[in-house]
């Protein structure tokens, strides 16, 4: 799994939006994908209350998701190099996101496992917790995955 750590490391780099919101991968295995999101300035909703923007959770979700649905194309594939050679970024198809408690804390983790990958599509299901271990936010995602 350490290979496929390093895979997400470099895709992590990659995406600019990822890096503007400060996403971090924390651990990928074939159970599905965490990452984390340190609050700042630049991302609150609420300046009132210091709250995290709603399109922050959900953007955050749909990464978290879109990374374990990469993780079941990856190890289907069989090795990394032929995954980076065949499969590009998934695409999500349909994202629902269901806000269960203002986004208030410090630090935030979100983690996501897919439900069911097929050839061609995987469901996934999202949870965002602030440092306190209180859940934020829930989502479920469908993606798409692109082949070369």
């Amino acid at each position: 799994m350490e290979e496929l750590q390093e895979l997400f490391h470099r895709i992590e780099d990659l995406i600019p939006f990822n890096r503007y919101l400060g996403l971090h991968a924390e651990s990928i295995d074939g159970d599905g994908a965490v990452v984390s999101l340190d609050m700042r300035d630049e991302l609150i909703g609420n300046f009132q209350d210091g709250i995290l923007h709603g399109g922050v959770i959900s953007a955050t979700l749909d990464v978290v998701g879109g990374m374990a649905a990469m993780v079941k194309a990856v190890l289907r594939e069989g090795s990394i190099e032929e995954s980076l050679q065949r499969l590009r970024p998934v695409s999500t198809l349909d994202l629902r996101i269901d806000y269960l408690r203002p986004g208030a804390g410090t630090r935030f983790t979100a983690r996501g496992f897919t439900l069911r990958a097929g050839s061609r599509v995987a469901v996934t299901r999202m949870e965002l917790h602030n440092e306190n271990d209180e859940l934020i936010a829930v989502g479920t995602g469908t993606y798409i995955y692109n082949y070369v």
